[in-house]
């Protein structure tokens, strides 16, 4: 035994400290099972009748021996042993039955625990805000709602059933033991403490085990993830990076490995030392139940009764000291994803939310202040695999800003690289919210209008031009789902990508690739146009959305600008002087404020930052086409 504890100690080394789960965890948990508490009902009184069928056997079986030695008449003891025979095979089938329909019920509930709570987890990262996934490794996040999850969902499952039933098996047996021979049951119980004592420690053991592994896989699962991406893979090529990948790669994987190996062998050590403890008491109850059935204190067929009873009490045990790990483990799943639910989204709706006004839409920032979050904030040190977070953020980056753009104008943002064109775009449709302040549409600020009205009014086409690994189709209609056959062509076409559909065998059921990747910069940010324009927004943000195109794919994106904002109040930050010329305002931003304001002939008068800008940044850029929308 000495040795066993050893052995076990060595096993362990490596965890410094078990972790303890998080006060409220179990409460948490049953929030989410209280809606099944009629099948839970139904479950817990199958789970009885099965330990009390379970129980019955062994006394039925003792009382075949009491038949056997006893000095009934032969045709009369021969009837009743077949009369128990049948009896306990009876019992075997009808135990056989509830445990079937049991394991029923308890998987309709583990799962239906899981897809309540996939549901919740996937519904509120839906709502964080864009600060928590510019801040979280996306390999980390999709670990948690899956491995965690199904580590969550495994527990509930297989260990449910176990766990209930044992209990009551082991009250019910122990009840029997006592009442058949007190004193052959206070004997095997004398090995009882060796049974609570493990349970405990490996618990917590296995737990802080499972937990590093959890963490160690959402590390590999993060790597594979940025390193399998089209941009993640191109840039691993590019610079000759393959090994030093293979290898890091390899190193987490075998320190996951290392931990399997570690967790295995101590929950078997673990288990070996119970059954030998399980198989000591049966040689305590055959030495002194034989001893009592000689001296005539109780009957031979009681000692078998014991016997098998015995099993009946030490193996729930052994189950329920199993049952603890595998219970530490899912709390552990479980509170890795409440980990996720208790950041609270930073942008919310209102109860009373209200509608964008019908009509052309005016934007107006009325001193506008703003600070990125803090990491505390939006993000956990374990999403962005990192020890501590970043104690920086907070500090303002806007300062100030007033900004009108009338209903049907084009403003344009200039200004040199983190001066605070994107913040102020992102602002608008509600990515962040101001410190303080106001972002209004049409009059209306935006933390009073619901979300389905300002992504209704507002459209943004990125610099990325993003798009889903789906067909053409799908992606189009990510806008607007219920968008017809015709209404998709017509996009297509007035974003000019006509003739690419024609070359296309698929059409629209072309799949496009991961991020787009299958198509060209240019026919990838055409597409996000012809999306924008399927959405019919009244105001069209473009940031620098052809910062990265060459001259050629520029032209062509250019007229499809043009296309898409006919009409339409339009911000446009860009750094080529083809898109702003015909502004009907230009803003300079520079160190969070708008320094200069005006059209461009008088800015470039002046003499100011504008013309300063105009001088090293636009003044070798052709203007190939001008973004000139049409009068609302």
């Amino acid at each position: 035994m000495d040795n066993s504890w050893m052995m076990m100690r060595g096993l362990a080394r490596g965890v410094d400290t078990p972790h303890k789960i998080a006060k409220g965890t179990l409460p948490r948990i049953w929030g989410f099972a209280k809606p099944y508490k009629g099948w839970l009902t139904v479950f817990l009184l199958l789970t009885v009748a099965s330990a009390v069928v379970g129980v019955a056997t062994p006394l039925l079986a003792g009382q075949v021996v009491n038949v056997i030695v006893g000095v009934a008449a032969v045709d009369s003891a021969a009837r009743t042993v077949i009369i128990l025979a049948l009896s306990i095979a009876g019992l075997a089938v009808l135990e056989a039955g509830i445990g079937l329909v049991s394991r029923w019920f308890s998987s309709r509930i583990g799962e239906g625990l899981i897809l309540d709570l996939r549901r919740v987890v996937y519904e509120h990262v839906q709502r964080m805000p864009i600060a928590f996934f510019t801040r979280t490794r996306t390999g980390a996040l999709v670990s948690r709602l899956n491995n965690d999850v199904l580590g969550a969902q495994s527990a509930i499952t297989s260990t449910l059933a176990s766990l209930i039933s044992n209990v009551i098996q082991l009250v019910l047996a122990l009840a029997v033991m006592i009442t058949l021979a007190w004193q052959v049951t206070l004997l095997a119980l004398v090995l009882l403490p060796v049974f609570v004592l493990p349970a405990r420690r490996m618990g917590r053991t296995i737990a802080a085990l499972r937990r590093e592994s959890a963490d160690l896989n959402a590390g590999m699962t993060t790597q594979m993830t940025e390193r399998f991406s089209a941009p993640g893979a191109i840039l691993v090529k590019l610079f000759g990076r393959p090994d030093a990948e293979i290898d890091e790669f390899g190193s987490r994987a075998a320190r996951v490995s290392d931990i399997g190996i570690r967790t295995s062998m101590v929950s078997r050590v673990f288990i070996t030392a119970l059954s030998l403890v399980s198989a000591l008491a049966q040689a305590l109850v055959y030495g002194l139940g034989g001893y009592l059935a000689v001296t005539g204190a109780i009957a031979p067929g009681t000692v078998v009764s014991l016997a098998l009873l015995l099993s009946r009490l030490y193996t729930p045990m052994t189950a329920l000291a199993n049952a603890r790990v595998d219970i530490m483990g899912a709390l552990v799943s479980f509170e890795r994803v409440f980990e996720v639910l208790d950041i609270k989204p930073m942008i919310t709706e209102k109860p009373d939310a209200k509608d964008v006004p019908a009509g052309p839409v005016s934007v107006r920032l009325r001193d506008v202040r703003f600070g990125y979050p803090a990491a505390k904030d939006v993000s956990l040190a374990s999403l962005e695999e990192v020890s501590t977070l970043d104690a920086r953020g907070g500090d303002e980056v806007l300062h100030g800003v007033d900004l009108e753009v009338g209903a049907g104008q084009l403003v344009a943002l200039v200004g040199s690289s983190g001066a605070g064109k994107s913040t102020i775009a992102g602002l608008v449709p509600r990515l962040y919210d101001v410190s303080s302040g106001a972002v209004e549409l049409s009059g209306i600020d935006v933390r009073d209008l619901s979300f389905a009205a300002i992504r209704g009014a507002v459209g943004v086409v990125t610099q990325d031009g993003h798009l889903f690994h789906d067909t053409i189709r799908a992606n189009l209609r990510y806008a607007r789902p219920e968008a017809t056959e015709e209404e998709l062509l017509d996009a297509l076409q007035r974003a000019r990508l006509g003739e690419l559909m024609d070359t296309l065998p698929d059409g629209l059921d072309t799949v496009v690739g991961e991020r787009g990747y299958r198509l060209s910069g240019g026919e990838r940010q055409r597409l996000t146009i012809a999306r924008l324009l399927l959405a019919r927004p009244r105001v069209v943000i473009l940031d620098e959305a052809t910062a990265h195109l060459d001259s050629e794919s520029e032209v062509a994106v250019q007229a499809a600008l043009t296309e898409a904002l006919d009409g339409r109040t339009a911000i446009v930050i860009a750094h080529r002087l083809s898109t702003i010329r015909a502004a009907d305002q230009i803003a300079v931003v520079e160190h969070g404020e708008i320094v200069e304001r005006g059209p461009h002939e008088q800015l470039l008068a002046a003499g100011g930052r504008y013309a300063d800008l105009y001088r090293t940044q636009f003044a070798d850029s052709p203007a190939k086409v001008a973004l000139a929308p049409a009068a609302p």
